[in-house]
């Protein structure tokens, strides 16, 4: 990895971090997702998250679980690549690969002030909610309306590419 690596961690180094934030005062949140082609919803909803606290986690799929719940053929990006473009990103402070097929063992493990979703969730239906609340967490909802997909996005440059090769 690159340089940039030093904001990718592992759960137990993640834990310890979010130890050491939390003695200075700082208000943690966590978002997840796939990543898969990062796209301006992504930015919009990272940078919404960032706002709700001090510091930004994001909790990234590993490969198997994006396969798990997008299909043969996904991700499109390695973890660790995905995992290096967020770490890139000005608002996030830490990023970290999980296995399972949801967040709820981070949320466990890191306990975040705030669980941040996409506006496709309402706090009600987000579902990992009991576990953020039995945490001593909020949910809260952030980013722009979902109008952005990496799904559509795929389908829009497979429908350019089938027409420039006719």
């Amino acid at each position: 990895m690159s340089s940039l690596s030093n904001k990718v961690f592992t759960r137990d180094e993640l834990v310890a971090l979010a130890d050491e934030w939390r003695r200075h005062g700082d208000h943690i949140v966590l978002a997840n997702g796939t990543f898969d082609l990062l796209h301006v919803g992504h930015v919009r909803y990272l940078n919404g998250a960032r706002r709700l606290g001090d510091r930004l986690v994001v909790a990234v799929n590993s490969d198997a679980s994006v396969r798990e719940l997008k299909g043969e053929g996904r991700p499109f990006m390695p973890a660790d690549e995905r995992a290096e473009i967020l770490a890139s990103l000005a608002a996030v402070d830490a990023v970290i690969i999980f296995d399972e097929p949801d967040v709820r063992a981070v949320i466990r493990a890191l306990r975040p002030n705030v669980h941040a979703k996409g506006t496709d969730y309402t706090a009600e239906s987000v579902p990992e909610r009991d576990t953020v609340i039995d945490c001593g967490g909020r949910v809260a909802i952030v980013g722009d309306p979902k109008e952005h997909s990496v799904t559509e996005l795929i389908a829009r440059v497979g429908g350019r590419k089938s027409r420039e090769g006719r």
